[in-house]
């Protein structure tokens, strides 16, 4: 597979400040991107599997729109065959809900992520450690999230490729909750394994869902969405939490009374709330929709409307999120084991085992945090939970299908049939979990969550640096490249998203108590820092700072190399 030099992606990066406004690095441009003449000699020997060396220069910016309109194939279309069409409305107005419409789906599949067990857990365990307190942690981590959704839907919606493409061509998780799930729901006659097995099956659902219609499959998770929102709305109305602590909670940015666990509990939800996968996700999600893209007026259109429905979703997703923060908030916040170790043996709920007779605060997770449910609201409350677990673990783990498949496709430029993609996707991932399930019970297994999140905080600055380095570049992004404003605030915020993570990666690490885990530690966190450090680099340049580029030279070469692309194979 063919990869670029550093020098040739600093040229890709400066593009767009070099001193010729008139020279266009073609080996820098996606291989489906069309100029504005006429082939030269040089291009038709290129297209005879010759490498050319010329000096022509092009006045005007290129196009940046992917659909060639010289009988070049389109590769925004590597996934999607069949595409939904976008209505034409021929009013004059701003809105339109036929319009809205045709674009709803792929910020709702994205919404899930906000969903899956590892935010599910983290939102109990925010709510039985600090109460209503840290709502406005999880109210400003949605909002970041939103924001950074939006550049990755932009991404996909001008250039016609997802992040992944991009990456490729410019650059040299949640089986558990369904299990759980299943044990809950048969009152632990089904195994942990057993239930894993049983979400390997259907992982495979989408596929045939998929076969007779994206549309169909976005309804398919529309409905999933819906039952968590009934199923934790209810436990939300059964409870009856206090609505003044509620809003003081959201709207106050302040923690009275909190510590160290508070702290870590706040981090907590900013890593489970922002994961890397989602951006990738949600970047080649928007290419399901049929957009001219040599037209600006329907570019500007669909990226108004998909930022509008990724809005409607993340908002439904903060509100089940703050129905489960509230209802452990109300029911457990402060209460002892030995508190609810009574309460359980007074209803006859089982699992009396789970809490130990002391006076410590009670401690919950996904699986102990439905049997509570059960203990103190009766036995419908406990299957209610269950089942709402149940939707984000399907709803998650296919996602998570979508995801890997978009990501492998991007940077291996695979073109596998679906069902090789979803065999391997799903293979590398249900594997260790299935050991895991068999060797271990329920009561440790639901702590693997953490061990997620904290993969998932390494992991997001391989997406949030890239997501803002290429839709700040002119010559990726056209007009629609970012601002003054979006480059230095999407800066401080990933910035700021990043170090939160890697606190809580720290936390997690120093918690092992191992010697020989910190000496392996140090030496991948060394590997892995100067890893992120050449992407903020060459994040660095493309946002401005020029004195960091030390191939400044290459810039003032009016030599175009073009190079032959290879071409993919079907």
């Amino acid at each position: 597979m063919k990869r670029f030099s550093s020098s040739k992606m600093l040229s890709f990066l400066t593009s767009d400040r070099t001193p010729h406004p008139g020279n266009i690095h073609i080996s820098s441009l996606p291989p489906s991107i069309p100029t504005d003449q006429e082939p030269t000699h040089g291009e038709e020997d290129m297209a005879q599997g010759k490498g050319v060396e010329t000096t022509q220069t092009q006045r005007g910016a290129p196009s940046v729109f992917p659909e060639g309109q010289n009988g070049g194939t389109d590769l925004s279309s590597t996934y999607f065959h069949h595409k939904v069409p976008i209505p034409d409305d021929d009013s004059q107005m701003w809105f339109s809900f036929r319009k809205l419409w045709a674009f709803t789906g792929p910020g709702f599949l994205m919404s899930i992520a906000y969903l899956d067990p590892g935010n599910i857990e983290s939102d109990l365990q925010s709510g039985a450690k600090a109460g209503f307190k840290l709502l406005w942690v999880l109210l400003a981590a949605t909002i970041i999230g939103l924001l950074l959704q939006r550049l990755a839907a932009r991404l996909g919606v001008v250039t016609g490729m997802h992040l992944a493409e991009v990456c490729n061509r410019q650059y040299p998780t949640e089986v558990i909750g369904c299990a759980i799930a299943f044990n809950l729901l048969s009152s632990g006659r089904i195994p942990l394994w057993g239930g894993v097995l049983i979400t390997i099956i259907d992982t495979f659902v989408f596929l045939f869902l998929d076969k007779y219609g994206l549309r169909k499959l976005e309804a398919f998770f529309g409905v999933l969405i819906t039952i968590m929102a009934i199923t934790f709305g209810y436990e939300y109305v059964m409870v009856r939490p206090d609505q003044g602590e509620l809003l003081k909670g959201m709207f106050m940015p302040y923690c009275e009374g909190c510590g160290p666990v508070q702290l870590e509990q706040a981090v907590g939800i900013v890593g489970a709330v922002i994961m890397p996968h989602n951006i990738y996700l949600h970047s080649a999600l928007v290419k399901s929709r049929q957009i001219d893209r040599s037209s600006k007026k329907e570019l500007k259109e669909a990226n108004k409307y998909f930022f509008i429905e990724s809005t409607i979703a993340l908002f439904l997703s903060f509100l089940i999120n703050v129905f489960v923060v509230a209802v452990f908030a109300e029911a457990v916040y402060g209460r002892t084991n030995i508190e609810v170790h009574d309460i359980c043996n007074a209803t006859g709920i089982l699992h009396l085992d789970l809490f130990p007779l002391n006076n410590e605060t009670l401690q919950v997770d996904i699986y102990k945090g439905g049997v509570v449910l059960g203990c103190i609201f009766g036995p419908a409350a406990l299957y209610i939970w269950a089942v709402g677990i149940l939707a984000a673990g399907q709803s998650s783990t296919m996602t998570g299908t979508y995801s890997g498949q978009f990501v492998m496709e991007g940077f291996l430029n695979l073109r596998w049939s679906r069902f090789s993609r979803v065999l391997l996707t799903r293979s590398i991932a249900i594997t260790p979990t299935l050991l895991v399930a068999i060797f271990q019970d329920v009561t440790h297994l639901t702590g693997m969550n953490d061990f997620l999140n904290v993969l998932q905080s390494m992991q997001l600055p391989f997406a949030l640096i890239p997501i803002l380095t290429f839709t700040s570049l002119s010559s990726l992004m056209s007009e629609f490249a970012n601002g003054l404003f979006w480059k230095i605030g999407g800066g401080v915020v990933i910035l700021l998203v990043c170090c939160i993570n890697m606190y809580f990666v720290v936390i997690y690490v120093t918690s092992l108590n191992s010697v020989w885990l910190y000496v392996l530690a140090a030496f991948l966190c060394i590997a892995y820092l100067g890893f992120v450090g050449y992407l903020t680099w060459l994040c660095l340049i493309a946002l401005g700072v020029s004195c960091l580029d030390v191939t400044c030279r290459a810039r003032d070469d009016t030599t175009v190399l073009i190079e032959q692309q290879p071409e993919f194979d079907s």
